[in-house]
């Protein structure tokens, strides 16, 4: 932790995905299940807090009372980058939950996802949490997990947002980090095998999966410490590059917070008894 933090994330209310090709992106998500709300000037205060110049856009998918938000900058930053691996710092996916990963998967594919996971879903074995999963990329590189759970309801599509899973170098520093801000560690697992690798697409993947909860429910934030292939540090993103995304948290203050490795939150503060969003 470069200093002391004091602000105290209670929910997540949002992500934001960086879009250079934002009609593309809408596109792909409403495909998915995502409905789509009208474009929305970013507020010039908003810029300044993200260390930008120029103007941004925004845009709003909704799935059910979850959503991610599409910004757009001008000047665009950089593209996603074609090398970056589940253990690369600069990872961060979103967890999709759904009923059927085959379909759902399917239809991603249709819609211009790019594989990650070899050989598509894979179910992993109990000790993992048994759950059917596979990973890939939006058009634009954002990478993205689609879960089926066992026994899941069976609505026919996405069912909602279920984490947020970010790499990190060193697992105890960020789970005391994320820990000083209200979140708290809910189990632990050690991922490996076969069947991690074939989901990661990475041979001999052992990852550490820490979840970690705040204290209004789902979604929530999961730290993935890969001791096998060894993390990578990744350099400074700036706030308009699309490998960016950002996490909008409920908090007891306002403004953008990067945690050990670089990632990005952006804090509003939430009056009580108001509600968030």
């Amino acid at each position: 932790m470069r200093s002391p933090v004091t602000a105290s994330l209670t929910a997540i209310l949002a992500f934001r995905l960086v879009t250079r090709e934002p009609a593309r992106l809408v596109a792909f998500y409403t495909g998915l299940g995502f409905a789509a709300g009208e474009p929305q000037a970013i507020p010039a205060a908003e810029m300044t807090l993200l260390g930008l110049q120029g103007v941004g856009w925004r845009r709003t998918l909704s799935l059910g009372d979850q959503r991610i938000e599409l910004d757009h900058f001008d000047p665009p930053g950089q593209p996603y980058p074609s090398n970056v691996t589940g253990a690369d710092s600069r990872f961060q996916h979103l967890a999709l939950v759904t009923d059927d990963a085959a379909a759902a998967w399917s239809r991603a594919r249709a819609l211009g996802a790019a594989t990650i996971s070899v050989g598509g879903p894979v179910t992993l074995p109990e000790s993992s949490g048994g759950v059917t999963a596979v990973k890939f990329r939006d058009p634009e590189g954002h990478p993205l997990e689609l879960l089926q759970f066992a026994g899941s309801p069976r609505k026919a599509g996405l069912l909602g947002i279920d984490h947020s899973a970010i790499s990190v170098a060193d697992v105890e520093a960020s789970r005391a980090f994320y820990e000083a801000l209200g979140l708290s560690t809910q189990g632990r697992m050690l991922n490996h095998g076969p069947t991690q690798a074939a989901l990661d697409a990475l041979a001999g993947a052992e990852v550490d999966v820490v979840p970690l909860m705040p204290a209004i429910g789902t979604p929530h934030l999961e730290l993935l410490g890969y001791r096998s292939p060894s993390p990578r540090r990744a350099g400074h993103l700036a706030a308009n590059d699309v490998a960016a995304t950002r996490v909008v948290w409920s908090a007891d203050r306002d403004g953008l917070l990067r945690d050990p490795d670089g990632h990005l939150h952006l804090l509003t503060r939430v009056d009580k008894g108001s509600p968030p969003g």
